[in-house]
Parts: structure tokens; sequence; C-alpha cells
């Protein structure tokens, strides 16, 4: 049996992955920016907006393929920002916060991709 493929399905998870991916890459700079301004709490929001961000987009359209892409926005930013810029500076800096916020985001919105789909109930129930 060869199952057909749904052009809509697919064109609907492509743009909502490139839309998904460019929300992801300006929470990451904004995020990125503010993770150390204001520590802990910069921290903590910075985590919990990039849980929430990965997170809300597993629930809202139930396809690990667009949460991995905002996760990988996210990341993608955060990775280009760690690394020194053209005069030298950085804006992730070599302590522990600096580790953290290198660390976590990735585990996070790899544990966000990872969540099990939720149950939908049954119509004979």
């Amino acid at each position: 049996m060869n199952p057909r493929i749904d052009r809509a399905a697919v064109l609907t998870i492509v743009l909502a992955s490139v839309f998904a991916l460019t929300i992801g890459v300006a929470v990451g700079f904004v995020t990125t920016f503010t993770h150390s301004q204001y520590v802990p709490w910069g921290l903590a929001a910075g985590l919990v907006v990039v849980l929430a961000l990965v997170a809300g987009f597993r629930l809202v359209f139930d396809s690990r393929i667009i949460a991995g892409a905002a996760g990988l926005g996210v990341l993608a930013a955060i990775a280009r920002l760690t690394l020194p810029g053209a005069g030298g500076s950085v804006l992730v800096f070599d302590d522990p916060i600096g580790y953290i916020w290198a660390i976590a985001p990735a585990v996070l919105a790899a544990a966000a991709v990872a969540w099990p789909r939720r149950r939908r109930p049954r119509m004979d129930e």
C-alpha cells in the first residue's frame, strides 16, 4: 500500500517550521543578550521563555518537527552569540551563568521536543 502524501499538510509543516525557526532565532538573540543582565532572574526568565516557546509549539502543532525547528533557531542564535565577535567581545562569559546558559536551553528544548504526545480522547468513551 502506497500512502498518498497530503501536499497541504506538508506545506503547512514547512511554513510552520520556517516560522518557528524565525521566532526561535529572535528569542535566542533576545534571551542571550538579557540572560546575564539581572543575575539570576535574567537567566531564569530566559530559560522559562525558551521552554515555553518550544513547549508551546509542541502543544499547539502537536509536531516534533515544528517544535524542533523552534529549538534549533534558539540554539543557533545562542551558538552564534557565544562565539567572540569581530572585536573580540563576548556575550556569554566564562562563568557558571555562562555555562548554564550554554547548556540548559539545549537540554530544555530537547526535553520539550521529546515529550510524548498528549492523548486524544476516544469517541467511544
